[in-house]
């Protein structure tokens, strides 16, 4: 990770001697980082305060990241090819046909406002590619790329692996030992009470304790799809024999119909927290979420470099690619766990024991975050064509116990999380909200609707600990119950 500052990079524009005195320091900044599109460069997080290219700014102008007239050419000339059958199925048609799909659905979703709050762009990358191809109005060709993509060469994996490598290595080691065990309270009290409640109500509906906590609560509390739907539908399907998509329709309607409800209950608890502040001793923090003052800077994440490099790029592409290796090497022997799984545990040592070099734990994370950025539309495009059948989803959605189970697994992690936070001193509104609604989300947007709809925007370090001990945490639990889902 490059430390450089930008008049390092750039050169003082100060008085003749000042410039000549760093000439020297300059041209080795030069070749170290590479001028205009050389080694290291800037990093802009996000575009009008949205992450990544899944907004577009402003002015619309753009889809994909690249002016409309560009993208109108370059979706012809894959529509051509996908009609005159020389679309082939790979990898770089994989990218092609998936990106371009999931920049306009991410374009489409934001310039609806109120309802791209509550995450019409992930909805629509979600759903739509699936509803097209059921009514037959996406060519043969474009689907069979994206399933291949997915499946068979494997971008899935390629976007797990990234995601949990950079969560797990983002996390600094001294906030991990110092903060992690009194986050940690209400993270997992949150994680069991969920899943023993949806569990015994679906008994109640006459369904599996077991399996209800696998196709809703899991899913759901991992805060994410990254740890969440995407990674558990093949973890099922490698258990049971079945293909992911007999589960990724369910997972996948379970997390986005969850995160509408996170976005309502965090307007809902911000209202009752402005008018009723002082129900009882430690109701609402006004925004703090800690009752011990002074302890504050114990859960928070430090701030990031402003630069990346492409070198450090290559190197946590690397990393996650060899510790998916490992993951399957271990997960071959050692069946009775999940390669994901495995390779949560590996790197987990890895960063509590400091074993590696602090540039590799920082071009992990920036490699999970590029990704993150970039390619999540694209995913879940190729997700959608390749798992999910747009009849089973509209049968678990008119399957009134369905709506009953997701509704209840909000509620219920936001209520104990607050409960559970207060008793370890965490005010009861900030701790349903953080870490609670935000484990229930979709992660990443859904943070910041759920922080934005609370008007606790502050609150994003927080949520970013919660989304990486808490959907680490689900995601290998989950692992440990899967055989519970064949019994």
């Amino acid at each position: 990770m490059s430390t450089t500052s930008t008049d390092e990079t750039t050169g003082s524009h100060g008085d003749r001697e000042a410039l000549d005195q760093e000439t020297t320091t300059e041209t080795t900044t030069e070749t170290a980082m590479g001028s205009e599109g050389g080694l290291g460069r800037p990093v802009a997080r996000d575009v009008d305060g949205r992450p990544g290219v899944h907004y577009a700014g402003a002015p619309w102008k753009r889809i994909a990241s690249v002016p409309i007239a560009l993208y109108l050419v370059m979706a012809a000339v894959v529509l051509v090819a996908a009609a005159t059958g020389v679309l082939a199925p790979s990898m770089l048609s994989g990218f092609a046909v998936t990106i371009l799909l999931g920049g306009l659905f991410i374009w489409l979703g934001n310039r609806v406002p109120v309802i791209r709050d509550y995450g019409l762009p992930t909805i629509l990358c979600t759903f739509a590619p699936a509803t097209l191809a059921y009514f037959g109005a996406i060519p043969e060709p474009i689907i069979t790329v994206a399933s291949t993509f997915i499946d068979e060469q494997g971008f899935l994996d390629f976007f797990v692996m990234a995601i949990i490598a950079g969560s797990i290595l983002g996390m600094p080691r001294a906030l991990l030992v110092k903060a992690g065990p009194r986050f940690a309270v209400p993270v997992v009290g949150t994680m069991v009470a969920t899943f023993v409640v949806i569990g015994l109500v679906s008994l109640l509906f006459g369904k599996g304790f077991f399996e209800a906590i696998l196709l809703v609560a899991a899913p759901i509390m991992a805060g994410g799809l990254g740890l969440g739907a995407l990674p558990m539908s093949e973890m099922y399907a490698s258990r049971t024999g079945q293909d992911a998509s007999a589960f990724m329709g369910d997972l996948m309607s379970a997390v986005v119909l969850a995160n509408v409800f996170c976005i309502i209950f965090a307007g809902l608890l911000n209202g009752i927290g402005k008018n009723r502040p002082s129900w009882f001793v430690g109701f609402s923090g006004n925004g703090d979420l800690m009752r011990i003052k002074g302890k504050r800077d114990e859960l928070t994440m430090p701030k990031k470099a402003d630069t990346s490099t492409y070198i450090a790029l290559g190197k946590g592409l690397l990393f996650a690619a060899v510790i998916f290796v490992v993951g399957e090497l271990l997960g071959a022997y050692l069946e009775f766990l999940h390669p994901y799984a495995w390779a949560i545990i590996i790197m987990v040592v890895l960063k509590l024991a400091g074993w590696l070099p602090k540039d590799l734990e920082a071009a992990a994370t920036d490699w999970g975050e590029l990704i993150n950025a970039v390619l999540v539309p694209a995913l879940l495009v190729g997700v959608s064509l390749t798992y999910i059948k747009i009849d089973e989803v509209l049968v678990s959605l008119a399957e009134p116990s369905f709506i009953v189970l997701t509704f209840l697994c909000v509620l219920v992690a936001g209520l104990s999380a607050g409960v559970i936070g207060w008793l370890v001193k965490f005010n009861f509104v900030e701790s349903a909200i953080v870490p609670g609604l935000v484990m229930a989300n979709t992660g990443g947007s859904g943070d910041v609707s759920v922080l934005s709809a609370s008007e606790r925007m502050h609150l994003m370090p927080f949520a970013a600990i919660t989304n990486r001990i808490g959907g680490t945490l689900v995601l290998f639990v989950t692992s440990l119950m899967v055989p519970l889902l064949v019994a």
